[in-house]
């Protein structure tokens, strides 16, 4: 008897483009929300649009945050049970984002994600990424109800943050690599439509590198478009699987080895180029990761990571250890096999 089953949480309306934070109350207005919201912001994005938001609804309440962690998170729950909101506007980068995601799943209500930077593709996942002393979580949380992506805002974003976004987007060719070779030795689910969209997501941006330039809203549009592809693709799939392999399990290593050394998409950017090479071996194919991420101005090496040689070769050889998820990793690769393979790519 067939008793397989799905269950997909995809976002109602993904609004992307010039301007269209004008349109956010619209946008709202359809998803027939009833109540106040609780715009959920940090300080520089509610310095930068928190006005234009609040005057677009009615008695809207406003909580800052200043850093993600599961205080935080309580915080915005107690807040938002007070204030008797009827659903959260996730207005800024990752923090707001995050923090959102997961205190919106403890209240039982929906939140609207409002990126003011292109940083990753947590703006449209159903996976929230916290931080709690030198480790950091990533919870199953419901995706948001709609996402309201304003080039024009994501174009004005500090730079490094939308090549942090990119590099994040090109890690999904060894995520899906390391997907594949659970799904054949370890029998763990694959789902060819959530893989082929992370890749073909991957591709896109590739091609697409020459337009993506500082000061270019163009650029903005192209990257926003992938962060969102990536993240449905992570909804379909029901994981984090799609956009998530042995990279991520380096960059969360060195997050516990040297918190806050380098942005999260820079560090899984560095660590694809040295996982693909042990998918691969010498073929060269990991040069193309690297001359992606150098085309649009992310990171190739530790050293511009601010990140040490032992300490990256550290993070290679310990980051099997930080989920039961198999990768290219396995239960871990000796110092010699990670320095070689550090050295072959040329990351250190």
């Amino acid at each position: 008897m067939f008793e397989k089953t799905t269950w997909i949480n995809l976002p109602r309306t993904v609004l992307v483009g010039h301007r269209v934070i004008d349109d956010l109350a619209a946008a709202v207005g359809g998803l027939y929300l009833s109540g106040p919201p609780l715009i959920v912001t940090s300080p520089t994005p509610n310095s930068l649009v928190g006005d234009t938001v609040r005057e677009q609804f009615d008695h809207p309440v406003t909580t800052i945050v200043e850093k993600a962690s599961f205080e935080a998170v309580e915080g915005v729950v107690d807040t938002a049970s007070a204030a008797d909101v009827g659903y959260l506007l996730a207005v800024g980068g990752g923090k707001p984002i995050d923090i959102a995601k997961m205190a919106s799943e403890q209240l039982g209500c929906g939140f609207v994600s409002v990126p003011t930077a292109a940083s990753h593709d947590g703006i449209v996942s159903g996976r929230s990424s916290i931080p709690e002393g030198d480790t950091r979580h990533s919870v199953a949380a419901n995706p948001p109800l709609a996402v309201v992506a304003d080039t024009a805002i994501l174009a004005e974003a500090p730079w490094e943050l939308t090549t942090a976004g990119c590099a994040d987007i090109i890690s999904n060719y060894t995520a899906i690599k390391d997907w594949q070779l659970a799904n054949r030795l370890q029998d763990v689910g694959y789902s060819e439509y959530a893989g082929a969209l992370s890749q073909m997501t991957a591709e896109m941006l590739v091609s697409s590198a020459d337009v993506i330039k500082p000061g270019f809203e163009e650029s903005a549009w192209v990257v926003a478009k992938a962060l969102v592809s990536s993240g449905v693709a992570m909804s379909i799939a029901g994981s984090s699987r799609p956009a998530s392999g042995a990279e991520h399990l380096i960059s969360h290593q060195l997050d516990r080895l040297m918190p806050g050394a380098a942005l999260h998409g820079h560090q899984v950017g560095v660590a694809a180029i040295l996982t693909e090479y042990l998918h691969s071996g010498d073929t060269g194919e990991y040069t193309d990761i690297a001359t992606a991420l150098d085309e649009v101005g992310a990171p190739t090496k530790a050293a511009d990571l601010g990140i040490e040689e032992e300490t990256f070769i550290e993070a290679v050889t310990t980051a099997h250890t930080i989920r039961d998820r198999h990768t290219i990793l396995g239960n871990g690769i000796s110092r010699t096999a990670a320095r070689q393979a550090a050295t072959v790519t040329e990351i250190i």
